[in-house]
């Protein structure tokens, strides 16, 4: 990382990119240009043959200095510093002080460019950017920019460790309303890093924190409870609060009350016969042994079919099944 301080003293975590993936972006953009350059000189061949020869050495020059320098200027101004090589690269100009790039940086990238890429082929570019410290070129030293990498790897996520498990639910009672937000983000940056302190160390810090949560809490620890070990099992108790409170109980359906949906009772219906079903009462009204049927829903009514009248006399009445009736 780069110790890079913006002008209110705030130190900036910059990656500065290094000579392949520098040298990469400017093959990119070298590519770009020059195809461009050789596609409008072709142009300006067809275009200016009836000229005379000063006046195609004009175009020529002006050609060269407006798509070989002027270009890549105007990109990285426009672009505060991500040319296309550099976009597809993941890098980015920046000033010394971590913002934006405006014309004069670009352009004096540019006029010292000429110099160390295209008339030295480079070369004083890759001497430079190994030299320094942070993989500049003079074009950077005499704008004071920086090129800096702006797709960096993500982190590997740091999870708390779980309490163990003989103290899973010990804080269930625990008041932790008085707990504020700095200390348990210090709790849980210590009980995340824990294993890269030193032994003496780690168990001196969480002895402090652990006073600390005693304090705002104002119940110690359990009896024999190693300092750690209680910050952990207090922090997996808030989180768990903090989840019951995000999801919470999902309805009346998950409690099984009356007038729920997916329960086991039914309502009673305003017929003699569901009214005694809801009750477990036979459908005469007296109270005895509930039926079988008692407690299961009535199953839906379904109108009968009925089959069209036959035609054709009593054979044609024969079932489809082949079983004839008994005369």
């Amino acid at each position: 990382m780069s110790d890079v301080v913006t002008g209110d003293a705030v130190v900036l975590g910059l990656q500065p990119a290094r000579l392949p993936s520098r040298a990469l972006a400017v093959l990119i953009d070298l590519a770009v240009v020059w195809a461009v350059y050789l596609l409008i000189t072709l142009g300006l061949a067809v275009a200016t043959a009836s000229l005379d020869e000063a006046a195609v050495m004009a175009l020529s020059i002006a050609s060269f200095l407006l798509i070989l320098v002027g270009a890549p200027i105007a990109v990285e101004t426009l672009s505060h510093g991500r040319s296309l090589g550099k976009l597809a690269c993941g890098l980015r100009v920046v000033r010394d002080d971590g913002g934006p790039i405006r014309f004069r940086h670009a352009l004096v990238r540019g006029a010292m460019g000429v110099v160390e890429i295209l008339m030295t082929f480079g070369a004083v570019a890759c001497v430079s950017s190994l030299v320094s410290e942070r993989g500049r070129r003079l074009g950077d030293v005499f704008a004071g920019t920086l090129v800096v990498r702006e797709r960096i790897p993500a982190a590997r996520m740091l999870v708390v460790p779980p309490p163990p498990p003989w103290l899973v639910g010990r804080f269930a009672g625990l008041d932790l309303s008085a707990v504020p937000e700095p200390l348990w983000l210090e709790i849980r940056q210590y009980l995340t890093r824990a294993r890269e302190l030193d032994a003496v160390v780690g168990r001196q810090l969480a002895e402090r924190l652990a006073d600390e949560l005693v304090a705002r809490t104002g119940t110690p620890p359990p009896p024999g409870v190693p300092a750690a070990a209680y910050l952990a099992g207090v922090v997996a108790e808030r989180q768990a609060r903090d989840a019951r409170r995000a999801f919470g109980s999902r309805g009346p359906e998950a409690t099984g009350a009356p007038g729920s949906t997916g329960t086991a009772w039914i309502a009673g219906t305003s017929d003699a016969a569901g009214t005694a079903g809801a009750v477990g009462m036979p459908a005469g009204g007296s109270p005895g042994a509930p039926s079988p049927v008692a407690s299961r829903p009535a199953p839906p009514v379904v109108a009968p079919v009925v089959a069209p009248p036959a035609v054709g006399g009593p054979e044609a009445a024969t079932p489809a099944t082949g079983f004839a009736p008994p005369a």
